[in-house]
């Protein structure tokens, strides 16, 4: 007898039979050809997806880094400026 099972469908139309596969292959869609013959393409994919609360909080950095301006300072206070390690800004959260 037929069994009804659940199925994910990608951006593609591509049918999966999981969440994550799914997204998987939207994300190796959204990327194009990795490598030579786009082999790397599905990998490269997977990583990103397991990597995701690293690579999220980059994009948050950089949002948050282009809405400020950049500010304008004179030579002559050059040696006062403070330069700040974003990795240890980030671990004082």
């Amino acid at each position: 007898m037929a069994k009804s099972v659940q199925a994910f469908i990608d951006n593609r139309g591509h049918l999966h039979t999981s969440a994550r596969s799914a997204v998987i292959g939207d994300i190796a869609a959204a990327l194009g050809r990795v490598g030579e013959e786009g082999g790397l393409t599905e990998g490269v994919a997977r990583l990103i997806l397991e990597r995701r609360k690293f690579i999220e909080q980059a994009f948050a950095d950089l949002d948050s880094l282009d809405e400020r301006r950049p500010v304008l300072i004179e030579s002559s206070e050059a040696s006062t400026v403070e330069v700040l390690d974003l990795e240890d800004h980030r671990k004082q959260r």
